[in-house]
């Protein structure tokens, strides 16, 4: 409904006015109402006078990403969360792809499988053993530690310059890198190492490197792997074999 006064004058601002829209009491006329209006006074069935209405763009309600606005710091860590393992599933998904063939060896003997248990160094020495650790490794999606000390096995004989020097960049892009899928994990001071030898390549840059990665295989994932299902498996099939022949 427009309200206006008699003389024709300007409608009042109903931002700083109390407005009364309840039913007009019959013995107040048109006229009346718009006076009582335009001076900023309340109806008789309205509540004391108040100072005025605050505008809505004033208000100091926070804004939310969601309900609550205590929720909006926990909505972008589980974002970040869900795409940390993504990309974990799609790194370790590259890793299973990129394996390549193990190594060339005979089987071992029921004794040798045995002598694995009595120290990592035994189990790294013999190729067959070697082997059986990395099938155990890849089930624990860290199969990037062996590939690693092997490949470092590897440039440590070699002795061509130009060799030595594309083995190394291929190392480093393989296993050192943020960006490879199969990076693995150093500590800052091993990396700053590598970085300062990597400028003059020989085959001992990633001796520190190697050192750690093997001391991380010997504490970390030894243990498990003596008592994991493929080396149990394995000692009892051997010592059936041994008893039936």
């Amino acid at each position: 409904m427009c309200l206006r006064t008699r003389g024709g004058c300007r409608p009042p601002d109903f931002l700083h006015a109390n407005i009364y829209t309840g039913p007009i009491p019959a013995e107040r006329g048109e006229g009346e109402l718009a006076m009582v209006v335009g001076r900023g006074e309340t109806s008789p069935l309205s509540g004391p006078p108040e100072r005025g209405l605050i505008p809505a763009q004033n208000s100091q309600r926070p804004s939310a990403c969601c309900f609550c606005w205590c929720c909006c710091c926990s909505c972008s860590w589980n974002e970040d969360e869900r795409r940390r393992r993504r990309r974990k599933r799609k790194s370790q998904d590259t890793k299973m792809e990129t394996i390549p063939n193990c190594e060339a060896c005979t089987k071992a003997s029921p004794e040798e499988m045995r002598l694995w248990s009595q120290s990592f160094d035994k189990l790294m020495r013999n190729p067959a053993g070697r082997n059986v650790f990395r099938e155990f490794l890849r089930t624990e999606y860290s199969e990037e530690n062996m590939l690693f000390w092997l490949a470092c096995e590897d440039l440590k004989q070699e002795m061509n310059k130009s060799r030595v020097e594309e083995k190394v960049h291929s190392i480093y892009e393989d296993y050192i890198s943020i960006l490879s899928p199969k990076e693995v994990s150093l500590d800052a001071r091993v990396r700053e190492v590598i970085n300062k030898k990597i400028h003059d390549p020989t085959p001992h840059t990633f001796e520190d490197a190697q050192l750690q990665i093997y001391t991380l295989m010997h504490r970390d994932s030894y243990p498990r792997f003596l008592s994991s299902n493929i080396y149990r498996s394995l000692i009892q099939d051997s010592s059936c074999s041994s008893s039936e022949s």
